[in-house]
């Protein structure tokens, strides 16, 4: 019996890749479950404010199209049957519904400029929104943090309400090559290779920003090293990570709201 301790690359301790369908109409409805399943998620921990926000995955059939919520209906109450699939010109493909203009142009753009994400997530979540006042990246002050290290943005333009594709195209630029961008005065937005990355990335970095606020407002955090952070982050920043960690959300909300997969 070997006395070796485990290390990350046995087997028992590897995390697990996302699933690969086996034809594109079983990865769509695959990402559109994944996609109710974050609304629900991102209803419960109240990401939503009024009508705004939304979350889109691209279509694996027609790949200039996505899938997204429809305008006006309650993160919670959204099902797979609720999704609406429209395409680069903002035309309503299927599903009956209305589209959220401001989504479109931010979604459209990001899609057109990041063909390696498969999805995209923006809310008015209370915490992401307030530090985004403050124009500034995360520090790097909690190992959860350290998964957006050198891998966030900020966009340092307010344009008001997104009903133009400019602001679309200036906040896909701000995001560039990474899986965050944290809009000045606005909020958080996330990409992923998968939708449950993509949420997983959302969800942590509404976190994060909750724990610089309460840590800036009690005094004055420390900072972790460079070489350590880059370590961390080689780990725990990673597609696949990220897709890990949504997992037991996954099966919570499941377990709990099955309907979403009407």
């Amino acid at each position: 019996m070997s006395t070796a301790l485990p290390t990350f690359d046995d087997p028992a301790y590897r995390v697990p890749a996302p699933p690969v369908a086996a034809s594109p109409e079983e990865e769509r409805l695959r990402r559109k479950r994944e996609l109710a399943a974050t609304f629900r998620l991102f209803g419960k921990f109240g990401f939503g404010e009024g009508v705004g926000g939304h979350v889109t995955a691209r279509d694996p059939i027609h790949s200039t199209c996505f899938w997204v919520n429809p305008f006006g209906v309650p993160f919670e109450h959204i099902r797979v049957s609720d999704l609406l699939l429209v395409d680069e010109n903002g035309r309503l493909v299927e599903g009956a519904g209305l589209v959220n203009l401001a989504g479109f142009y931010i979604h459209s753009r990001v899609h057109a400029a990041r063909p390696d994400v498969q999805a995209v997530a923006h809310a008015h979540s209370l915490h992401g929104k307030t530090f985004s006042a403050f124009g500034r990246l995360l520090d790097p002050i909690t190992q959860d943090s350290l998964a957006f290290y050198d891998d966030h943005s900020v966009y340092d333009g307010f344009g008001g309400l997104v009903f133009d594709p400019e602001e679309g195209n200036r906040i896909a630029k701000a995001l560039g090559d990474h899986k965050a961008v944290i809009l000045q005065n606005h909020g958080l937005l996330t990409v992923g290779r998968t939708v449950a990355e993509t949420a997983w990335w959302f969800i942590s970095m509404e976190r994060s920003c909750q724990s610089q606020l309460l840590a800036m407002a009690a005094g004055d955090p420390i900072l972790i090293d460079e070489a350590e952070a880059r370590q961390v982050s080689s780990v725990t920043g990673t597609p696949g990570f990220g897709w890990f960690n949504f997992q037991p959300l996954h099966q919570k909300i499941l377990k709990l709201e099955p309907d979403l997969l009407d």
